[in-house]
């Protein structure tokens, strides 16, 4: 018979995988603790922006018209346990307050709650982003609570979604990582159960080419934070650099085009601005670095410290370029933000450079306006009193500086002339490297971006 598959958590990780994995054939259950998030998701609708998620999700939703009927929801443990050959474990792992360790408080609660309803053999996959060394002990923790005892295997695989490209990431993988129980190569070329039930999850994918890697549980835990703190060492890389171009007078795009030829460097991640946010990279380089420090290795990732350092310092820079271009305060000032997300293609505003920089300059008095195309309601919430426009026109009405701090391809279209017409003053500060100078400055605007000459 084909696997029934559950999926714990239903938030932008989970009910992505579960629709995919519906989308892939399998009669899915998705559960949340949550009954609005539930209701939601049974009318076919998601509590996030993700192109494509909703109209996978609207496809397989039972009692949705013309769909597959292959993905339903619920809230019961005791209907995930009965239902599932393999539950996939998606909830979140936030940083903990005031300090760099991550929360694992809702992963084990989720096996804590999962385990007393596991009564055959079965297979729990933590998807969710850990400290090293978590699966070993939750392994422990799961076969000692299971009536399966340890038939109830467990098996680690990261998740390495971009938000923005979630439903490609997922039915489409760069790679496929599947951390299970041993060590050293399996005398008998296979690792056993869990490497052949996930293997049957995602044969799919794997047919269409995408690499299917085997390892220890230590070693999967490791491969999102590392890849995660290297793209943030990247990224953090070409803002030191135009730190740099801009005391020596040179031009940080020119740069990262020139090493970006180098095979050994690349051209992805090279484009200075205000840094990096979201929900991923800053609280994963951050518990990384914890969990270092819990293994007395905390020496080797000294160099994250500088990376998170560089990384906010840039938020604190656009503010002073801001303050010097509006001529050096902000009181009675008008400053039009473009951007509210942490990055283009979503709506997710967590730890988002661009609403920290407009917080930043609305509490030394300026007038911020914020215009967002997806972002707009989780930035209200955020942050309430910063004023909020429904189009980039009107967020740039009477601006004396308009600052482009989202790539959303909306601002790298907007018709410099026509805002020009509404303005203050034709000044703009580009936060991401992503617009044409030519064309702007061409309509009579001052132009100026991070690591850039300024003509």
């Amino acid at each position: 018979m084909p696997l029934k598959i559950t999926v714990i958590g239903t938030g932008y990780l989970g009910a992505t995988h579960a629709a995919a994995m519906a989308e892939l054939g399998f009669e899915v259950l998705g559960l949340d603790v949550v009954p609005e998030k539930i209701e939601m998701l049974q009318r076919g609708e998601v509590p996030m922006y993700e192109p494509g998620l909703e109209e996978l999700l609207r496809r397989h939703v039972a009692g949705i018209e013309g769909s597959s009927g292959r993905l339903r929801f619920t809230t019961s443990y005791e209907e995930a346990g009965a239902f599932g050959d393999v539950h996939f474990v998606c909830v979140n792992t936030p940083q903990k307050h005031g300090e760099y360790a991550c929360d694992m408080s809702y992963v084990e609660s989720a096996f804590d709650a999962l385990a007393p309803h596991l009564t055959r053999p079965t297979l729990v996959v933590g998807k969710s982003t850990v400290p090293v060394g978590s699966a070993a002990r939750l392994a422990r923790r799961l076969a000692a609570a299971a009536p399966a005892g340890e038939a109830a295997e467990l098996a680690w695989n990261p998740e390495f979604l971009r938000e923005g490209f979630a439903v490609k990431d997922t039915l489409h993988p760069d790679r496929i990582v599947a951390g299970v129980v041993g060590v050293g190569a399996p005398p008998s070329g296979s690792w056993g159960r869990a490497e052949e039930l996930l293997r049957e999850v995602y044969a799919t994918p794997i047919a269409e080419g995408s690499p299917f890697i085997v390892m220890d549980y230590p070693t999967s835990e490791l491969v999102k934070t590392s890849a995660n703190s290297f793209l943030a060492t990247k990224i953090s890389f070409i803002n030191a650099m135009a730190e740099v171009c801009e005391a020596a007078d040179g031009d940080v795009v020119k740069l990262a085009e020139a090493i970006g030829h180098d095979d050994r460097i690349g051209k992805k991640f090279l484009r200075a601005g205000i840094g990096f946010g979201g929900g991923c990279l800053p609280k994963d380089l951050r518990a990384f670095m914890a969990r270092a420090g819990e293994l007395g290795a905390d020496q080797a990732l000294t160099f994250l410290r500088e990376i998170d350092s560089i990384n906010m310092r840039r938020r604190g820079h656009m503010v002073e370029l801001t303050r010097d271009a509006v001529g050096g305060g902000f009181l009675g000032k008008r400053v039009a933000v473009l951007g509210a997300t942490f990055k283009p293609d979503s709506d997710d505003v967590r730890d988002s450079p661009a609403l920290n920089v407009a917080g930043q300059i609305h509490l030394q008095g300026g007038q911020v306006t914020v215009y967002d195309p997806k972002g707009m309601e989780n930035a209200r919430r955020l942050f309430p009193t910063l004023a909020y426009a429904d189009t980039a026109l009107e967020a740039v009405r009477g601006a004396d500086v308009v600052l482009h701090l989202t790539e959303w391809r909306e601002f790298r279209e907007l018709d410099p002339a026509a805002l020009g017409e509404v303005v203050a003053e034709r000044r703009i500060l580009d936060g991401r490297n992503a617009l044409d100078p030519a064309l702007w400055r061409k309509a009579g605007w001052t132009y100026r971006a991070l690591g850039r000459p300024q003509a």
